[in-house]
């Protein structure tokens, strides 16, 4: 309850501190103040706070010192202090380094009261999840099993005592990997272990929405807004307010859309196409992508000013091959997830069948894995195991070269194909590689899209008259 939380402000102005402890005061919580970083650490160690709100400029200590020596004593008696910075114009890469050093959230001065009270009650929330983190902490210590994620490898350990210490902050986060290792699982796993828990996850990818429709699905739109927009409607950010938002595939997102995108970030307040007036946002952002993100910066997909505001935290989810050790437990738990969902009584998995899974490469990774195991799940007759004649036919013989099937880029053209067939391959490998996105695969091949729909009618027309 916020009568019962306890806040420290730290200013070194006098109006300023003693406006902000009347208004937190207001709102229920109890309130101390202290005039520079050295008086307000000593103050921590003496009062116990839940919350300590910041100025990042001050004499004797300054905000980032006095994160620092609270992040070096634990952050806080407790470990549960939330640290929220004030930051002036100008001092976004401050706030940014607050971030990274363990700050809970950042305000831009003059501080808007709104979005102050939200972070306040966000952060009394972390607080009641940490009891509920400590279960997980203990589940994992003992099953190797963290929210839908399974592993006991050191690579998935490492990933998941990260998950763990990020997951209660408003922090970004950028999720990187091959395709199908498990992006999204991690950042619902995020979500799940937050205090927004209770409040909407929302998931977009981009590379599967039209350029020109990518903005309403993203800011929203009002009626009248473009052509074809017969009502108002809202987008992701609104639909995942007070939760969290991941936007898949962030390096096909066009750059005016990444710039708008930018500006909502820092500004905390959304106005839908069409719209004059700007609404208050609370919504943690997650991104994830396949592509390497230094490459999609040099390349010009993503935005550097973009990349460093969401890349607060990197989690890298490594391909499956490479923590193949896991692949019992995991091919355990998604047994039990596809007994369910199709109401069998399949009883394991055979030694047979793990012998033959585990010498295989799995260039789609864990998403392959899934579907081999759904695929034999409903083969297997009730109460017998899984085994090796429930793989699909010719399994692991005609693999493809890990590397090759996470690239995208890569197009191989057999010695002795005609020049229409190395355009076709290169052609439909480019609109694989966007999600289908004609108009971003022309830009990437260097044509019209004309050029492009007229080259796929084409193919249609071949596949038509070889089937007739």
């Amino acid at each position: 309850m916020p009568n019962a939380v306890k806040v420290l402000i730290v200013e070194d102005e006098p109006h300023a501190l003693m406006g902000l402890a009347e208004l937190i005061s207001a709102w229920g919580y109890r309130t101390e103040t202290a005039r520079d970083g050295m008086e307000g650490l000593e103050k921590v160690l003496a009062w116990d706070p839940a919350i300590v709100v910041t100025d990042l400029k001050m004499p004797r200590l300054d905000g980032i010192g006095l994160l620092t020596r609270l992040t070096e004593q634990g952050a806080g008696p407790n470990g549960n202090l939330a640290v929220v910075v004030l930051t002036a114009m100008g001092s976004i890469e401050l706030a940014v380094e607050a971030m990274k050093l363990g700050a809970y959230d950042f305000l831009p001065k003059p501080v808007d009261a709104t979005r102050l009270r939200t972070i306040l009650a966000n952060a009394t929330r972390q607080r009641e999840t940490a009891i509920e983190l400590e279960v997980a902490r203990r589940r994992l210590r003992e099953s190797g099993v963290l929210g839908a994620l399974v592993g006991n490898s050191r690579s998935m350990r490492e990933i998941f005592g990260l998950i763990e210490q990020i997951a209660p902050s408003n922090v970004s986060v950028l999720i990187t990997g091959e395709s199908g290792t498990g992006k999204e699982l991690v950042a619902r796993t995020l979500h799940d272990l937050s205090p927004r828990k209770n409040n909407p996850f929302v998931a977009v990818n981009c590379a599967a929405i039209p350029e020109t429709l990518i903005e309403s699905e993203i800011f929203g739109h009002e009626k009248g807004a473009f052509t074809g927009a017969v009502e108002r409607r809202a987008g992701c950010f609104e639909l995942a307010n007070g939760g969290t938002l991941l936007l898949d595939e962030l390096g096909e997102m066009p750059p005016a859309t990444q710039a708008k995108l930018l500006r909502v970030l820092e500004e905390r307040k959304l106005r839908r196409l069409g719209g004059r007036a700007e609404q208050d946002l609370d919504v943690r952002v997650l991104a994830a992508t396949n592509r390497d993100p230094g490459q999609a910066v040099t390349q010009g997909h993503l935005r550097p000013d973009l990349f460093y505001r969401l890349n607060v935290f990197n989690i890298h989810m490594p391909p499956l091959r490479e923590h193949i050790q896991d692949l019992p437990p995991m091919a355990e738990a998604m047994l039990s997830e596809m007994n369910l969902k199709h109401g069998r009584r399949v009883s394991g998995v055979a030694p047979s069948m793990l012998d033959r899974m585990m010498a295989y490469d799995w260039p789609g990774n864990a998403r392959e894995l899934r579907n081999c195991i759904e695929r034999a799940v409903i083969l297997c007759p009730d109460g017998a195991p899984l085994d090796a004649d429930h793989l699909p036919p010719g399994f692991g013989k005609m693999q493809m070269p890990a590397a090759q099937a996470f690239d995208a880029s890569v197009v191989t053209v057999r010695v002795g194909a005609t020049v229409d067939e190395a355009e076709r391959m290169l052609i439909l490998r480019t609109l694989e590689s966007t999600g289908q996105n004609k108009t971003r695969a022309a830009e990437i091949l260097g044509v019209s899209l004309k050029t492009l729909h007229n080259k796929l009618k084409e193919y249609g027309r071949a596949r038509e008259e070889q089937s007739a």
